[in-house]
């Protein structure tokens, strides 16, 4: 089993790390908070000191952080000089496609592999080791990374080079944020036309309107299997990080001039959204904002 240092154990990092752990890894994790160090003990992990001193001797280095400045400012001031000759990098965060092939480089230049691995699933996901990553890096660097992230998740898929792992997975948070608000409509509109919820359900999901938005993650309580809708719109992806995800997209559309609509007014839609203070909700909670709530 690897020597493995898990850097950042927030909601989705702190399950992450624990699968690590019980599928028999050595896991030495740090994070600022205390009280994400107490519950990684708890899952069998090491609490670490710092940063470097999780990474120290590491066979390979997870990183699970919220945004590109706080990737870059980790590995450029503590990861890079503790890593051990050869270790392997695996940043899980969602970031910028530009930040993520910076990075990467960089790690190259000092002999080091690494691979951008976004994920999809959420927090359970995260907690029941069912993540889907979206890997970029080399064919190289991501055979030596499958092992570690299959330990975390049922699907580990190689979307190119460096930097792809991000554009994949700004590309379907895109649509799937842009498919929840379609979602979403569509029940406020059945409902104002007089039709039950839970027999539209069942006739669009077997029809040609049924997306995963509809059919794993419904935003109205009580139809189809239980989602966030059903628990208050608690738990499960918040808004806030919708948000994140689509204005990441609309940066990269912008920068390859991409034409992206849906994408753009699904941005408007999430961000108004936020501003009304929704953004701990989970993303389907959309629907309050699309029924006028």
């Amino acid at each position: 089993m690897a020597r493995i240092a898990f850097i950042g154990l927030g909601n989705m990092g702190g399950g992450m790390a624990a699968n690590l752990a019980k599928k028999g890894h050595a896991v030495r994790a740090f994070d600022l908070a205390e009280a994400a160090l107490a519950r990684a003990a708890d899952a069998g992990c090491l609490v670490a000191a710092s940063a470097a001193d999780a990474v120290d001797g590491a066979d390979a280095v997870v990183t699970m952080l919220p945004a590109g400045k706080h990737v870059r400012a980790v590995y450029e001031g503590e990861i890079f000089a503790a890593a051990a000759p050869g270790a392997l990098l695996l940043d899980c965060s969602t970031i910028d496609v530009d930040t993520a092939r910076a990075v990467g480089a960089a790690a190259g230049a000092r002999g080091l592999g690494m691979v951008d691995a976004p994920v999809s699933g959420g927090i359970a996901a995260a907690n029941a080791g069912t993540l889907t990553f979206m890997v970029g890096g080399s064919a190289a660097d991501f055979a030596r990374a499958e092992p570690v992230l299959a330990a975390m998740g049922k699907a580990v898929i190689h979307a190119g080079p460096s930097g792809s792992g991000q554009a994949a997975k700004i590309c379907n948070n895109m649509l799937l944020g842009a498919s929840m608000i379609a979602t979403c409509e569509t029940f406020v509109l059945a409902r104002k036309l007089g039709l039950d919820l839970q027999t539209f359900y069942d006739i669009s999901s077997k029809a040609s309107g049924q997306n995963w938005s509809m059919t794993s993650y419904c935003p109205v309580p009580g139809v189809g299997p239980e989602s966030p809708a059903d628990r208050d719109y608690q738990g499960g992806f918040a808004a806030a990080l919708q948000l994140k995800d689509l204005k990441l997209a609309m940066a990269a559309a912008q920068s390859v001039d991409a034409s992206v609509p849906m994408g753009a007014t699904a941005e408007a839609l999430y961000q108004a959204f936020h501003n009304a203070g929704h953004g701990g909700l989970d993303f389907s909670a959309i629907i309050k904002l699309l029924d006028g709530q």
